[in-house]
């Protein structure tokens, strides 16, 4: 009975977690408009990296990783650090909601794909029909039945680069799971994208903190440590007690964070193809991770 209260309270901060990824898409539109890619990449990572720091001290993470963990470390951040550009720059174009729906969906999809041609991962036909599924949800959410390739457009294309270049991400934070304790492997990767980012945002000034309003300083720090440090932390936390075969289900509350606080911020509606596709990917990664 105390195991089963456990779980679930886990399950209930992974929710938590979840929601505020979502939010980070509508706060990261409202940064983006206060000031621009560059400047509010660099800050949300600084941020992180900033108040992760106590985090790591208070759960007495270990500091320890050999010369394969680094690497793949340091090719996680270069990653991030491009993924956090395209996070910015898409929502300077699109719709937030579209945006952490789209991102979130394809991520999983992208990752499956990779992890099955460049990893050798074995797959059962329930597998292969879940991917199948998966992959027409994706061709749905990207329009591609209503409108051909209209995605390439710059609203769509931005956010499209994030999921592929979050996919790549978890790839590579699955080879170094083996090598270094996770926060330790976050904290490290916090800090080569704040620091990759910091030198394309160094034309725009992020340092003259008068060139930008109070909006943009809100919504920046409440980025970088609620769901930057917060949300991460209880994540990994959470998933450990929950398994790993179920926190890729969880990733799909995000959406809903995502949408629910593009609707209430800036009235962002819903569009049928957006929900089908979702869902669709939705029902690929529950069935890709059955046990039976």
């Amino acid at each position: 009975m105390d195991e089963s209260k456990n779980t679930t309270k886990y399950v209930l901060w992974m929710i938590v977690a979840m929601l505020f990824w979502g939010f980070a898409w509508t706060a990261g539109k409202v940064a983006a408009e206060h000031s621009n890619a560059q400047v509010a990449a660099f800050w949300r990572y600084a941020i992180s990296f900033i108040s992760i720091l106590p985090v790591i001290w208070y759960m007495k993470t270990p500091l320890t990783t050999d010369r394969k963990g680094f690497v793949y470390m340091t090719i996680a951040g270069v990653l991030t650090s491009l993924f956090n550009y395209l996070f910015f720059a898409g929502l300077s174009h699109g719709d937030a909601g579209y945006g952490g729906t789209m991102v979130t969906s394809l991520a999983p999809i992208i990752t499956y794909i990779l992890s099955i041609s460049f990893l050798g991962t074995k797959v059962s036909s329930r597998q292969i029909g879940a991917l199948s599924i998966g992959i027409l949800g994706a061709l749905i959410l990207l329009r591609v039945p209503f409108e051909g390739f209209a995605f390439l457009s710059v609203n769509s294309a931005y956010f499209l680069g994030c999921a592929v270049v979050w996919a790549l991400v978890t790839v590579v934070s699955q080879k170094a799971a083996a090598r270094a304790h996770l926060m330790f492997y976050t904290l490290v990767v916090f800090g080569i994208t704040a620091f990759i980012n910091m030198l394309f945002a160094l034309p725009h000034r992020p340092f003259d903190f008068g060139a930008y309003d109070a909006v943009f300083w809100w919504t920046i720090l409440f980025i970088g440590v609620i769901p930057g440090t917060f949300s991460t932390a209880l994540y990994f936390v959470s998933a450990g007690k929950v398994g790993a075969h179920r926190t890729g289900v969880f990733m799909f509350i995000v959406p809903v964070g995502a949408i629910a606080s593009s609707w209430i911020v800036y009235g962002e509606t819903l569009a049928i193809s957006t929900l089908i596709g979702c869902l669709m990917a939705f029902s690929a990664v529950i069935l890709f991770n059955m046990k039976r």
